[in-house]
């Protein structure tokens, strides 16, 4: 019996220049971050020590990168979806850190002039972006309402194990972004590297944006359309291991919580693996 059918639902012009957008932005804080961790109190926003944090989140921007661009080049909102509603999560709750802390912020003229203007576009943009998602999403929305485009066979689901390890993963970074978001002090003694009250609750956004991003990948129902999300997974562990390469002499604080780190990337690469090999294979006429 052939496969059944649904409409395909375009994403929307607004929603794919947000997207393009965004992906720069992300690329551009993840150049500062990652490659040039030791210059944060001159080129970035705010003074991110120590430099394990600044790797460690701009591998984060620049995985996010990735997954924005392939949103923006998706044919369906299926896959788009899988980037909007991540960096919405994020950019609301980056937003809410920011307005916490912004004595932390690079905004008085005692900084240097770039770090400066880091920091005042760094509050412009995620002051703008969760909002700009928002009026997209919408009209996006309205648009998947009464769809009038092609029809596309709907794809196999995926395998229950894999829906179980990206359930976990989900799970995980929810909870461990949340606790670092809540109780930053309290929660980063369990973490593998020092994190103050601001680096902590960065960590804690990404984490439950991470999170949301792999549990709307179980979700999506077809290695296919969640190929952008186990793009973007893979892109951040191989980042990662390289940041633990470069610093990873900061993470002597425990070993039980730097195995646990490890062991979520481990998990995290197996997700992102098993989706893409699945996402290739041809499904079955």
């Amino acid at each position: 019996m052939p496969a059944p059918a649904e409409p395909v639902v375009a994403p929307v012009p607004a929603l794919r220049v947000l997207l393009r957008v965004a992906a720069v932005l992300v690329f551009l804080a993840g150049l500062v971050l990652f490659v040039f961790p030791l210059r944060t109190a001159d080129w970035f926003a705010w003074t991110v020590n120590p430099p394990m944090t600044a790797v460690f989140l701009g591998a984060a921007y620049w995985s996010s990168a990735v997954l924005e661009a392939a949103g923006a080049r998706s044919a369906g909102w299926d896959r788009s979806r899988l980037a909007v509603w991540p960096v919405l999560v994020f950019t609301t709750l980056t937003l809410g850190v920011t307005l916490l802390h912004l004595d932390r912020f690079h905004l008085g003229p005692e900084h240097p002039p770039l770090a400066r203007t880091a920091a005042w576009a760094w509050l412009v943009i995620y002051a703008l972006v969760p909002v700009a998602m928002l009026a997209a999403a919408a009209l996006q929305l309205r648009a998947a309402r009464s769809p009038a485009g092609p029809r596309s066979r709907v794809p196999p689901g995926l395998p229950g194990g894999l829906r179980l390890l990206l359930g976990g993963v989900a799970a995980v970074l929810v909870a461990a972004g949340t606790a670092l978001l809540a109780v930053p002090a309290r929660t980063a003694v369990l973490w593998p590297w020092e994190l103050t009250p601001l680096t902590g609750r960065a960590v804690g956004a990404w984490l439950v944006g991470l999170g949301v991003s792999a549990a709307l990948a179980g979700a999506a129902g077809a290695a296919r359309t969640a190929r952008p999300v186990a793009a973007s997974a893979l892109v951040f562990v191989l980042l990662q291991v390289l940041a633990l390469l470069r610093h990873g002499d900061a993470l002597g604080r425990s070993p039980a919580a730097t195995a646990g780190l490890a062991a979520v990337l481990v998990a995290v690469g197996v997700a992102a693996v098993w989706l893409l090999v699945l996402g290739r294979a041809r499904p079955p006429r």
